[in-house]
């Protein structure tokens, strides 16, 4: 079985050394993705984690779409966040999202931690694995 990266513009260029995603088999890993607009390359929503959860899961989304998948697919979601005080804003965000794009109801696995991120900026990254049949 191999393994194919995906690769889209309507996300974020991966800025270090990984992939947006991979896909093998059925399994597609999403990259930890923040809440970069991948048009001008720049983060938004500086100290508003609700706008910043957004994006992060719209850069998500556009990563699963790229691979075949969908957020319904997603078996596992991992949310980092800087502040434990952003949680219910977050949480917030994150469930208008998941009411969105998972019509099923049927919800995905998640894990939230808090973390020192690579940015300053950053309040907020988040990734995604997702199986497709």
């Amino acid at each position: 079985m191999t393994k194919e990266i995906i690769r889209t513009q309507n996300a974020p260029a991966p800025a270090h050394t990984f992939s947006q995603g991979i896909k093998k088999g059925p399994i597609l890993q999403v990259s930890g993705q923040g809440p970069m607009d991948p048009e001008t390359e720049k983060y938004i929503g500086e100290g508003d984690v609700r706008v910043q959860t957004r994006r992060t899961l719209e850069n998500v989304k556009a990563i699963l779409e790229a691979g075949g998948s969908s957020v319904e697919d997603v078996v596992m979601f991992r949310v980092y966040l800087t502040k434990r005080e952003d949680f219910p804003a977050m949480n917030e965000v994150y469930g208008e999202f998941i009411r969105e794009n998972v019509p099923s109801g049927q919800l995905p696995c998640r894990t939230t931690v808090f973390v020192d991120l690579p940015h300053e900026v950053m309040l907020v990254e988040i990734d995604a694995q997702a199986v497709t049949a």
